[in-house]
């Protein structure tokens, strides 16, 4: 059930270059503990956590969430960026806004999917100050090698049509197990698709450049993956997660989970082993 005492704000942040970006704060009835940052996927917002933020509200945490440039209600061209250091510098923005209304609370990093590879390389390029991060299938590496001629085409597309709009190939029916889940999604009119040149020439860039910076992550990360992922292959979190070096990193596995685990059937038990990591390994 709803908790009735869950305050739920919308508002608007500028981002750099005056860009218009959507936020979303789920704010509990007494005082936070603790805040969480999240961070969604490719082609949907933040409106598709409601339930991950409102169960988190309920245990005392203030949740922000943000669309992406491109994304949901956000301003920008659908899908795009000119360079990934763009949405790097959107998450800045949103964490110093979210540290000016709660300075001295622990702020842990919430990312999934291509939100999951924006957060790891927030944390290991940026060197943000924050208590933790729990990501979450992260695009570090997709269900199959790209072949040779796919990353030609990105970059000579990237060049010659950068804004030019394709359709994304992801395999759908991988989100979730939950019908239910599946039926939104495809029905959401904020869900896109397609991403332009440019943006999929930057994730195939920017994906091995984090790869390579696991042990560059100086605050403890929680990863989480479902094994029967198609979309973001499972490997590829336990190889970056062997490679963590800052106390109280962690890793979860799911049998038979796929891409969306904040979305499937078990997602309570999801969200139980969050909350257990943040109570320790991360602290209060």
């Amino acid at each position: 059930m709803s908790d009735p005492a869950l305050r739920r704000i919308e508002g608007w942040h500028t981002a750099p270059a005056d860009l218009a970006i959507f936020r979303r704060v789920w704010l509990p009835a007494l005082e936070p503990q603790r805040v969480l940052l999240l961070v969604h996927g490719f082609g949907e917002h933040s409106g598709r956590y409601d339930e991950l933020a409102a169960w988190f509200a309920a245990r005392g945490c203030a949740v922000y969430a943000y669309d992406l440039r491109g994304h949901g209600r956000s301003g920008g061209r659908r899908t795009h960026v000119a360079s990934f250091d763009e949405y790097l510098d959107d998450l800045t923005a949103i964490h110093e806004l979210v540290r000016e209304e709660h300075p001295g609370l622990p702020l842990t990093l919430v990312g999934h999917s291509m939100g999951g590879l924006i957060g790891l390389a927030y944390l290991a390029l940026r060197k943000p100050s924050l208590r933790g991060a729990i990501i979450s299938a992260p695009a570090l590496a997709p269900d199959r090698a790209v072949p040779a001629w796919r990353l030609w085409l990105a970059r000579a597309l990237r060049r010659l049509a950068p804004q030019l709009a394709m359709a994304s190939g992801l395999d759908l029916s991988g989100l979730s197990r939950d019908e239910e889940v599946f039926r939104r999604y495809l029905a959401d009119p904020l869900v896109v698709r397609t991403m332009t040149a440019s943006l999929g020439a930057e994730l195939i860039a920017m994906a091995p450049r984090v790869r390579a910076s696991a042990g560059a992550i100086d605050v403890p990360v929680l990863m989480m993956h479902g094994a029967a992922d198609p979309i973001c292959i499972a490997s590829a979190s336990e190889e970056f997660a062997a490679q963590l070096r800052a106390p109280g990193s962690a890793l979860r596995i799911y049998p038979n989970l796929r891409h969306e685990i904040f979305n499937e059937p078990e997602r309570e038990r999801v969200f139980g082993d969050a909350w257990k990591w943040l109570e320790s390994e991360a602290g209060t």
